[in-house]
């Protein structure tokens, strides 16, 4: 059994057991107000947190505006009020015991107004920021309006360093904590940079002591680092525990607590994840920030995958061996494909896939007229849930409001499947195969362990409780 003692974070004793925050409404008020109840962190998603009426009945978010930038204001509003609902729901079931965080995305679409506007309406019920997916210069500074704690999220001690010159070292005292994020193990958007191999994982412990060193550099030797990504029981982690290279250390849960009574996901969801075996999630770059991610290897992410197989380059003019005339579109505008090529899309339209789609890079991919619509929809509906968006080529940033490039037809719109695999009935198979499931790469595990031997789906109470046991 390993033992693990209490840590100092955020001004407070607590235990070193860290929920981990899972947008869109995947951990909310509930997951997160338990979990501190049981004396640890409970995050909250601020990522387009859900709100209720005065009934306590779910808020659907429809959009009505005409334009993407009349949504995004919507989509901003939506989330500053499910963001404040949720913080009072965690406060008022954690009764002030543990911690209470919210989870940002850096390159959520309006990131700094969500979490201000939360701030705002919920001071003395937020203790902290968590924050990621991206380069979070301006945290520290929003720490500092509202005297909270801030922990941003990095995946290396260089991109931490780059934070702390740039900005945390001016907002030290609020400084409550580092995620470590695995790149390689952690569901959902992962930090792998351009000169790491997404084939070829590390292992953290090297990496962990390196952020150590840096850290120890602008002397916060003390500072707790918070270990995420892969961590599924304390007994695998008995090196990190107590050890004076890497210094004060707790551990942040993702995949776990969506398998607790208190977990928001539909009950599909759950039966889901009791059924994963290993290699059923991986890593792949069809976001739409452009970030590699982790998810369950599932129809939705099959069809993402055949889109970009079913794929070729062209030319807006004969050159070289671009020299076989092809009509795309309603209009069949000629491009030009090699000879090769153009015999590969012959053999696609006759499966079917006879609708062929413009990339930002000078390729075509294939798909049926059905799919096409779809993905034109979806196009049409952005609200800007991103600050940029390749799917749609939507930013957030006047005075055009568009990344520049074309829209991306390989990607797909993730507020969308987000919201739909959340809200799904809860004997709704079908939506857990066709919508984005995100994980962590140890979900597989579910199915092995035996704490969960029989269908057992715990209560946040009695997972913190294994936890504490070492398994």
């Amino acid at each position: 059994m390993t033992v693990i003692n209490a840590i100092r974070m955020g001004g407070q004793e607590i235990l070193p057991l860290v929920e981990g925050g899972k947008g869109v409404s995947a951990s909310n008020g509930v997951s997160a107000g338990h979990w501190a109840l049981s004396g640890g962190v409970g995050t909250f998603s601020a990522v387009n947190a859900d709100s209720f009426d005065a009934e306590g009945q779910l808020l659907p978010q429809f959009y009505h505006g005409r334009t993407r930038r009349d949504r995004h204001e919507e989509l901003i509003n939506f989330a500053i009020e499910g963001g404040v609902q949720q913080a009072q729901r965690a406060w008022d079931i954690s009764g002030g015991k543990g911690r209470i965080h919210a989870n940002i995305l850096w390159e959520m679409g309006g990131a700094e107004r969500v979490i201000t506007g939360i701030l705002e309406r919920t001071k003395g019920l937020v203790n902290g920021i968590t924050c990621g997916a991206g380069m979070p210069y301006r945290l520290s500074e929003i720490a500092a309006r509202f005297n909270v704690h801030y922990y941003p999220i990095v995946s290396s001690g260089r991109a931490f360093s780059a934070l702390w010159k740039r900005a945390y070292s001016k907002v030290s005292e609020l400084l409550g904590g580092v995620v470590y994020e695995d790149p390689w193990l952690a569901g959902g958007h992962n930090g792998l940079s351009n000169s790491e191999d997404p084939e070829r994982p590390e292992s953290p412990y090297p990496r962990l002591i390196a952020l150590r060193k840096v850290m120890r550099q602008f002397g916060l030797d003390e500072t707790p680092i918070i270990m995420a990504g892969g961590v599924w029981a304390l007994d695998e982690w008995k090196d990190y525990i107590n050890n004076p290279e890497i210094g004060p250390i707790a551990f942040q849960f993702g995949t776990r607590p969506l398998l607790t009574k208190e977990s928001p996901i539909p009950q599909s969801w759950k039966d889901r994840l009791l059924k994963l075996k290993p290699g059923d999630v991986f890593l792949n770059r069809f976001s739409p920030t452009g970030f590699y991610s982790s998810a369950v290897n599932n129809s939705f992410m099959q069809e993402l995958r055949a889109r970009s197989e079913r794929q070729v380059a062209y030319s807006p003019e004969p050159v070289g061996e671009h020299v076989v005339e092809y009509g795309v579109g309603a209009r069949r505008r000629s491009v030009y494909l090699t000879a090769p090529d153009y015999d590969r899309a012959k053999g696609w339209e006759a499966e079917g896939f006879t609708e062929a789609l413009r990339t930002p890079d000078s390729t075509l991919i294939f798909v049926t007229p059905e799919r096409a619509n779809e993905i034109h929809q979806d196009q049409v509906n952005c609200m800007g849930c991103l600050s940029q968006c390749r799917f749609s080529n939507w930013s957030q940033h006047e005075p055009t409001f568009d990344n520049g490039k074309k829209a991306d037809p390989r990607s797909f719109c993730i507020q969308k499947t987000l919201q739909d695999i959340a809200h799904a009935a809860p004997e709704d198979e079908a939506a857990m195969d066709h919508n984005l499931m995100f994980a962590g790469h140890n979900a597989h595990r579910f199915a092995t362990d035996p704490f969960y031997s029989n269908g057992f789906i715990p209560t946040v109470k009695q997972l913190v409780a294994r936890i504490l046991t070492g398994k």
